[in-house]
């Protein structure tokens, strides 16, 4: 057995039964397609590895070999394995990710010009309907020449998709390989919610005591960051707008912060979806300007209630999922107070749980809907951000 397999599905099992041609050029950042391989076959891929001959200038063959567990083209012969991978036969592959693809081979690819394996593959998976992402790395000059840009209008008019790049120290820098690996996984999974508005409201919200203080609750946000990472990848177009959160937000991900219930409300628009695992504050203190001195022997603090967010929601919410944490409940007690709060909003699913059954990556949690019927799940919270979107209608 390769050692390669060894790793496959490690993380997930979304790419399993997925075969993926990957393209890599002559950029420095071939240097990383070493473990975006490794990361397409921990997620299930099987890895065909093809390289131009500025890409082997970098990266060897051999070390790609390795990666994937396969021989790397880096010329075509008698085998035509370009028309045997790409050709349309029926077991084509499945995609073709050029990662990195440099300002010449984006150019050639845009004109159909063949003189490397790789723009051989683009051409035929092009011209067959086969699914192309690009990661192109350069420098920002040489992106923003118009006839660059010129051909990746006229990819995207074929059908090719772009990952990235992203901008820094005047450079036009690949995708990191994590969001080229999400992207594989949205680009070839079920795209259920494509077209489809969500957002996702977490992590804590603070309320100002002064100047310096703040009252909040206990969150590390990793619930609201798997549900709109399932989203983004089941094809959605997902905002995140995030309180106070430790667990963090992967670069594909739309974000916006916010810190007061007050100014959560002032951002929120009309979606499809909204969810709110959030751990937004009832109460909020009247804030003191400046400092309170800390030499006080006691410090009083007036509490009110903040509006409650839910039902501002509802208006502009086609799908409205709501959250319920408690601490220590009985089963039968949670699950009332959760049947109620549904009721009282007009929620259209809640999740509710107790707290002591959280922890890092995993949960328990009951499922509940508006015809009175519920499910228990227990397992890990992005396996229940997935159940969660199971519902959406």
């Amino acid at each position: 057995m390769h050692p390669s397999e060894g790793i496959r599905s490690a993380k997930s099992r979304l790419l399993e039964g997925k075969r993926i041609v990957l393209g890599i050029t002559g950029s420095i950042a071939a240097v990383e397609c070493f473990e975006l391989a490794r990361e397409l076959i921990r997620h299930g891929a099987d890895v065909q590895a093809v390289m131009s001959p500025e890409a082997m200038r970098l990266v060897t063959p051999d070390a790609m070999h390795f990666a994937t567990g396969h021989e790397v083209i880096t010329a075509l012969d008698g085998r035509t394995q370009h028309v045997d991978l790409l050709g349309g036969y029926d077991d084509h592959a499945d995609l073709l990710l050029i990662s990195p693809c440099t300002a010449n081979t984006l150019s050639k690819m845009a004109l159909g010009i063949d003189d490397t394996a790789v723009t051989t593959m683009a051409t035929v998976a092009i011209g067959g309907g086969i699914p192309v992402l690009v990661a192109p790395a350069m420098h920002a000059s040489m992106l923003n020449h118009p006839a660059v840009r010129k051909n990746m209008d006229s990819l995207r008019d074929m059908g090719v998709e772009f990952i990235g790049p992203r901008m820094e120290e005047k450079k036009a820098k690949v995708a990191p390989v994590e969001e080229i690996v999400a992207s594989t996984i949205r680009r070839l999974g079920p795209m259920d919610l494509a077209g489809r508005r969500v957002l996702v409201i977490g992590g804590a919200s603070e309320e100002p005591i002064d100047d310096v203080r703040v009252i909040t609750n206990r969150s590390t946000g990793e619930t609201a960051v798997q549900l709109a990472v399932a989203a983004w990848l089941r094809g959605a177009d997902v905002e995140l707008l995030s309180g106070r959160m430790s667990y963090p937000v992967p670069s594909f991900v739309t974000k916006r912060e916010f810190r007061r219930v007050a100014d959560l409300l002032d951002m929120v628009g009309e979606r499809d979806v909204v969810i709110v695992p959030a751990a937004l504050s009832d109460y909020a203190p009247a804030p003191s300007e400046g400092k309170v001195s800390s030499s006080l022997e006691a410090l009083e603090i007036k509490l009110t209630p903040v509006p409650k967010v839910l039902p501002a929601l509802r208006p502009g919410a086609r799908f409205l999922v709501g959250f319920k944490a408690e601490v220590g409940l009985s089963e039968d007690e949670l699950l009332l107070r959760a049947r109620r709060r549904l009721e009282e909003h007009g929620l259209d699913l809640i999740v509710a749980n107790d707290l002591g059954d959280v922890s890092k990556g995993r949960t328990k949690a009951f499922i509940l809907r508006p015809d009175g019927s519920h499910e228990r799940y227990e397992g890990t919270k992005s396996g229940l951000a997935d159940r969660i979107l199971d519902e959406v209608r």
